[in-house]
């Protein structure tokens, strides 16, 4: 595609984004306006840097990812990046989600720039996969913490209203707070599921992408391996997960020597030289 083609492709999908945010704006009517000037504009003006934030962010990762996948010679200005990435997210709102980020990103990078759609499509599957991986490793495992956490504080309260409690009321109190250790043990084992399918997701990319060795990769999986072992015998088991301290040890160390591996190491260079599609593809053999 000549450069000429490449700028009035490039216009054109900007248009369309500016079009499609006013299309939203005026899907929205007076009554969201009306919200938006009546709301607190400090708490706005902080939830929307620390959208903005999040969405460069995210931009940058991508157009790493797609810089390494399409292969361009000259690359592709973050602009157009972070153009496309808030048109995706702008189609998310009236089109599902699925089609306006899976689907609008990639073709718009493909017909602006001239990139093939599948490379294009490729570089946004890889972005996802990305953000898949850190809902596992931090969110969901955060969040079922923080379930634990708001538990464990519940039974101080439920302790206090146990010691004015008469002798009839408290086995009711009993049970509840019985309940209510049980949902903290079995959300912090559910957080470690979480975390174990992450982690092999990781170390699965690693091992098949040689960007460290695959010693350290390998014992990455098969310590994860382990550690999903020791979830599963302390759901059936009724133990807490605390008790397999010798299959939970293994990814423990693994987590801290890759740490230092990587700060020390960093990734490898063979690996890092090597075509990006060889590269992607790997990770899918």
């Amino acid at each position: 595609m000549s450069s000429k083609r490449k700028r009035i492709a490039a216009l054109a999908v900007n248009l369309a984004g500016v079009l499609a945010f006013v299309l939203i704006l005026y899907l929205g009517g007076l009554r969201a306006w009306d919200q938006i000037l009546k709301s607190d504009w400090p708490l706005m003006l902080a939830a929307l840097g620390v959208t903005l934030i999040w969405n460069v962010i995210a931009t940058y990762r991508w157009a790493i990812i797609a810089d390494r996948v399409t292969e361009s010679a000259d690359g592709c200005p973050f602009r157009y990046y972070f153009t496309y990435h808030m048109l995706g997210m702008l189609l998310g709102q009236v089109a599902p989600i699925t089609v306006g980020m899976l689907g609008g990103r990639p073709a718009a990078l493909s017909l602006s720039r001239g990139v093939p759609l599948t490379r294009s499509a490729l570089s946004v599957f890889l972005d996802k996969f990305f953000d898949l991986i850190l809902a596992l490793l931090l969110v969901l495992p955060t969040a079922f913490y923080l379930v634990g956490v708001v538990n464990l504080l519940s039974l101080s309260t439920l302790g206090q209203q146990f010691s004015a409690a008469g002798a009839a009321e408290r086995a009711p109190l009993q049970a509840i707070a019985n309940s209510l250790v049980s949902i903290k043990d079995h959300a912090g084992l559910v957080a470690v599921f979480a975390f174990c399918l992450g982690a092999f997701l990781y170390y699965y990319a690693f091992f098949q992408s040689r960007l460290i060795p695959r010693w350290l990769s390998g014992f990455g999986v098969v310590a994860t391996i382990l550690m999903m072992t020791a979830c599963v015998l302390a759901l059936f088991s009724g133990n807490r997960i605390t008790s397999y301290i010798p299959l939970a040890a293994p990814i423990a160390v693994q987590e801290m020597v890759l740490a230092v591996w990587l700060i020390v190491k960093g990734f490898s260079p063979s690996a890092k030289s090597r075509e990006p599609s060889a590269i992607g593809s790997t990770l899918w053999a």
